[in-house]
């Protein structure tokens, strides 16, 4: 049979290397910082059970039909006042849509903005599912490197003045991944006044920023914007759960409008008993208690990473020190390719991230890595970290 000839715009798309680690994840004995996920025993179970049981005994009519692309409205009302809370009230002219999860409010955002050709300035490392969105549209990705507080807005501001066709710059500030790193409140203010001055808009990804465990709250990006120039995603994913898919999308209406339209090409609606399920734990559960305890126990297993690492881990190997969030990054040095160590250790029954998954520039050869610190037990972060000792020190043995 022929090959199929592929659409210009996915010929070249590579499946998630996160994504193609959990093919190994079944193999007895395998011990894996390569996923996104919050601590399982966080997720609440026994509440979503009962919770979908009431649904499904009293309003099956209408959480088994179709909902409205917007998404359900008591939800939609939920999150814009926890946003409130937050300080994320949005501006007058500004709209939310609930999405299936994050990666579709990137994806549609992406849908909805960008021609061929294209810019997108990102930071460098940055999240594989959106730089893989980005991708799928044919956009030139413009990196631009992360520092200790985040992203280099120096650097931002050449790439700006150097191209012309950059349509919007994507960050994650707050608990970045694949860093860990938070943006300082005075890059977040410069970062504001650059896309105002280059007329570009802001994506502001924040899926983890209720999961602080350290440090003091820095206001999100989204927060300080009086220009309708920011378009921040965030998600119930990692504060709910993963499965249940919803995501939300909070910018201009203008933009919501277009986003919606996209939505109804793409899937119609979220998944309007997950929606419903989310709304009514927010109704009738301590869901900020259960987030703070799942930041204390991130918090609790990033401390215990890093401690190992400074046990098993040659003095050399530099590492971010989180505040929040899921992740920490690694880097090896002198010239090592992390690709490569990561087979390495997954011949050991260690699963990591290669950095080179984060690369905006996919020929970038890189000796970072990340490691998730939610996942594993204690007992497995200890053995995992010892055995990625041992890894390294083989390499220093070549």
């Amino acid at each position: 049979m022929e090959n199929i000839e592929f659409a210009d715009r996915v010929k070249d798309l590579r499946g998630s290397a996160i994504r193609e680690s959990f093919k190994a994840l079944s193999r007895p004995g395998i011990i894996s910082f390569a996923g996104g996920m919050p601590a399982p025993e966080t997720y609440p179970a026994a509440e979503l059970a009962r919770i979908a049981d009431d649904i499904l005994t009293n309003h099956a009519v209408t959480a088994l039909q179709y909902g409205i692309t917007e998404g359900y409205a008591p939800l939609i009302a939920q999150t814009e006042a926890r946003l409130a809370k937050a300080g994320i009230a949005g501006n007058r002219g500004d709209s939310l849509i609930i999405t299936s999860g994050g990666q579709q409010a990137i994806e549609l955002t992406t849908k909805a903005l960008i021609n061929e050709g294209d810019g997108i300035a990102c930071e460098d490392p940055s999240f594989v599912g959106a730089l893989n969105a980005f991708r799928s549209y044919n956009a030139r990705l413009y990196p631009v490197p992360m520092e200790r507080d985040g992203m280099d807005v120096g650097a931002l501001e050449r790439v700006l003045a150097e191209n012309q066709r950059i349509k919007f710059i994507y960050t994650i500030p707050t608990f970045q991944n694949p860093s860990g790193i938070t943006m300082s409140l005075e890059k977040r203010k410069r970062l504001l006044d650059v896309a105002a001055r280059y007329g570009v808009f802001i994506l502001e990804d924040n899926p983890y920023g209720e999961l602080r465990f350290a440090g003091e709250d820095v206001p999100a990006v989204k927060s300080m914007d009086r220009e309708n120039r920011v378009i921040y995603v965030g998600s119930y994913s990692k504060t709910v759960s993963p499965g249940l898919r919803v995501g939300f999308l909070l910018a201009r209406s203008d933009l919501t409008e277009k986003v919606t339209v996209c939505k109804q090409v793409s899937d119609v609606h979220s998944n309007l008993m997950a929606q419903m399920m989310i709304s009514a734990y927010l109704d009738g559960c301590d869901a900020d208690a259960r987030i703070a305890a799942s930041a204390r126990l991130n918090g609790k297993k990033c401390a215990l990473m890093r401690d190992c690492m400074e046990e098993y881990f040659p003095g050399n190997i530099t590492r971010t020190a989180p505040e929040g969030g899921l992740f920490l990054w690694c880097d090896l040095g002198g010239g090592v390719d992390s690709r490569e160590f990561a087979a390495k250790c997954l011949e050991q029954n260690v699963a990591i991230v290669s950095g080179a998954a984060a690369m905006p520039d996919t020929s970038k050869i890189t000796s970072a890595f990340r490691l998730n610190f939610s996942m594993a037990s204690e007992e497995n972060i200890e053995k995992g970290i010892k055995a990625l000792g041992e890894v390294i020190k083989g390499y220093g043995k070549r």
